[in-house]
């Protein structure tokens, strides 16, 4: 999965595709696969939009979803049809990787039928029925900017239709007001540790804070299978709070990893 990332991003390019629809332009953030073409594009508009934190469905003629993040702002979006020689998987992957090369957070991540009904993506939260495909060939992630851009989210949708066609759907969305405190859900934490073999938290410099404790315990309770090495100038007090919290101390071990914050990786 690395190499065709690392391979996607290689080959990526910032030109512009002849049979692009007219007027539309990348997003300066995710590099554009090669050959992929943009098939959808919506320049910057002001309105409110609402993100999704949990998997989707429809109830009495209502959608719902466990969280979400509520807004004002200028979005951007863009549709990217991909080549047939690469995967929406291999596109959603390069875009998430480059993402948090340039120090986005995650706040949610779902895959597959986790996400809810990809009718409901497509039709109900992005209004672009190109979008609806298999609920088992899709992907949907929520990103902040690091500062100074953190006002700012990213979403990515990726889908393969029945027909085999595979698309990247991107968008980037500027709040009008600061966006305040956001926590990622505990699944996307273990979810991020298992897809990617470590999770960073450059932000948790000091001793544990309470709600991240919370989470990180539960994350790492929805596999109980899985050790991990906990490293950072407060390893030991997050290891301690994470046991106090019911995760079992042989499963955490101390590590060596010197970079700023708090540092998790998958023990194989």
């Amino acid at each position: 999965m690395r190499f065709i990332s690392l391979f996607v991003l290689a080959c990526s390019s910032s030109l512009a595709s002849a049979a692009d629809v007219p007027g539309s332009q990348d997003l300066p953030l995710v590099p554009r696969m090669v050959d992929a073409q943009i098939v959808d594009y919506r320049p910057p508009a002001e309105l409110e939009r609402i993100y999704p934190m949990g998997s989707i469905r429809k109830i009495s003629g209502q959608l719902r979803f466990d969280g979400q993040v509520t807004a004002r702002g200028q979005m951007t979006s863009v549709t990217y049809e991909l080549p047939p020689e690469h995967s929406a998987t291999a596109a959603f992957t390069a875009a998430r990787e480059a993402l948090q090369k340039q120090g986005a957070e995650l706040l949610f991540w779902c895959q597959a039928r986790d996400c809810g009904e990809s009718s409901l993506w497509a039709n109900e939260v992005f209004g672009n029925a190109k979008l609806y495909g298999a609920d088992n060939g899709q992907a949907y992630l929520l990103l902040r900017l690091a500062a100074p851009q953190d006002n700012s989210l990213v979403a990515l949708y990726s889908i393969t239709r029945g027909n085999r066609r595979a698309y990247l759907h991107v968008e980037q969305f500027d709040a009008n007001a600061p966006l305040g405190e956001l926590l990622p859900t505990s699944a996307t934490l273990l979810r991020q540790l298992k897809d990617t073999g470590t999770l960073d938290l450059p932000r948790l410099t000091g001793e544990p804070q309470a709600p991240w404790v919370t989470l990180l315990s539960r994350g790492l309770n929805l596999d109980t299978t899985l050790r991990v090495s906990v490293s950072g100038a407060q390893a030991e007090a997050w290891r301690q709070a994470l046991v106090a919290q019911g995760v079992r101390s042989a499963r955490l071990d101390l590590g060596e990893v010197k970079d700023p914050g708090l540092h998790f990786e998958l023990l194989r």
